[in-house]
């Protein structure tokens, strides 16, 4: 399976694109989605859009997974971060790929075993986990690869769960 996490931003989203196939996970691509700081919100947000149909077209991913919005200080950084998710949210079913969401948590607790780890931390076990030669940058980067992670083990997780109950 074709896991693409996405870490969604409105100056850089971070992706990150792995193979999952049992217990193995495999780095297949990653980098950031980058706008420019002078353009006008409307047309930062397109150029992220298209961006992201030309990549979701290159990788075919078979799953996207988008980190929640989770914000507890500051509402205008929440709020141009929403408008990011809503462009990546569009962009993956204008493109018929199904979408799951995670927690910054839930994230943290699967990839490192503790829900407050800290982004360095993070980036310590997605190199690990993936075998990388070094933590990918930016952090936005490595928190893509984290939120695909999260995915190949809570996804498997929830499917086999899913079969346990229609087996009864």
């Amino acid at each position: 399976m074709l896991i693409l996490g996405i870490d969604p931003g409105t100056a850089i989203t971070g992706y990150g694109l792995i193979k999952a196939d049992g217990n193995r996970l495999t780095p297949v691509e990653y980098g950031a989605l980058r706008t420019r700081a002078g353009d006008d919100t409307a047309t930062r947000l397109s150029n992220l859009h298209g961006d992201l149909c030309s990549l979701l077209k290159e990788t075919h991913p078979d799953v996207v997974a988008v980190e929640q919005l989770f914000f507890n200080t500051n509402v205008t950084t929440a709020l141009a971060v929403g408008q990011a998710r809503g462009v990546i949210l569009l962009a993956a079913a204008q493109a018929g790929i199904d979408i799951v969401e995670y927690t910054p948590l839930q994230v943290k607790q699967t990839v490192t075993g503790n829900g407050r780890a800290t982004k360095q931390q993070v980036g310590f076990m997605v190199k690990a986990l993936l075998g990388l030669k070094a933590i990918p940058r930016p952090d936005d980067v490595s928190d893509a690869l984290a939120i695909a992670i999260c995915h190949a083990h809570m996804g498997s997780t929830l499917g086999k769960l899913a079969q346990a109950v229609k087996g009864r």
